[in-house]
């Protein structure tokens, strides 16, 4: 009973403003596609459904401590690698720890920052489309960075356009304050996070592995501390 009510309770959750235009949109196309022909409506009605699924933006319980870093997505780890951070991020020619994250149709695509801190930088390229699980999809695919000014230096967080996204959107601004768990952008449909995370910040997760975005710690300094203390939002 316990679980089904979780269940419902992180179904039926508020939706983004960014979906409102699509779950609407989605609607009354069924009407339409129901004026053809009924079973046309019904099938109009579930990608209603997932659509208005989609854009969910539930309230999540945000660890409170700037020796952590949380994942910025729900979804799969899909690489836990130290690699060179893209130019234009101006991170630095030396190789970072990079966590990377990507996000399914079905996962929740409201994106959270990391860390708390400051935007130092935000800096969009356009680019292709592939496969965002791909690991090209660092360089060749559109993408959106932000550098955040941390306690622990500079940390990158990068949104990138998967195989049918077509939209990064970011709500925040340079030279703007952020918590850790702050909502600051979403991708429309299926994508990618990388975090780029500062010298000394040792993984806290492994490949494959599930997040939740702004509960599930991907990365930690100085971890002989005692437990963290956490806020909803």
């Amino acid at each position: 009973m316990v679980n089904l009510l979780d269940t419902i309770r992180n179904t039926l959750v508020p939706i983004h403003k960014e979906g409102y235009v699509f779950v609407i949109a989605f609607f009354v196309a069924s009407l339409l596609l129901g004026l053809i022909a009924a079973p046309l409506f019904w099938i109009g009605l579930v990608l209603t459904l997932w659509c208005a699924y989609f854009f969910r933006d539930p309230e999540r319980v945000i660890p409170q401590d700037d020796d952590i870093i949380v994942s910025p997505a729900d979804g799969r780890v899909s690489s836990v690698q130290m690699v060179v951070p893209p130019a234009e991020l101006d991170l630095g020619s030396e190789p970072m720890l990079r966590i990377s994250v990507f996000m399914n149709v079905f996962d929740c695509h409201v994106n959270r920052s990391p860390a708390r801190g400051r935007v130092s930088q935000i800096v969009y390229r356009p680019g292709q489309f592939v496969n965002a699980e791909l690991d090209k999809a660092s360089v060749d695919n559109e993408r959106n960075g932000l550098v955040i000014e941390t306690k622990h230096g500079k940390l990158g967080v990068v949104q990138i356009a998967g195989l049918v996204a077509r939209r990064i959107l970011c709500f925040v601004h340079q030279n703007e304050p952020l918590d850790a768990g702050e909502r600051f952008g979403l991708i429309r449909f299926g994508s990618r996070l990388d975090i780029y995370v500062p010298e000394g910040g040792q993984p806290r997760v492994s490949l494959g592995q599930r997040t939740i975005c702004g509960e599930t710690v991907i990365a930690e300094f100085n971890s002989n501390k005692g437990p963290t203390i956490s806020r909803r939002n």
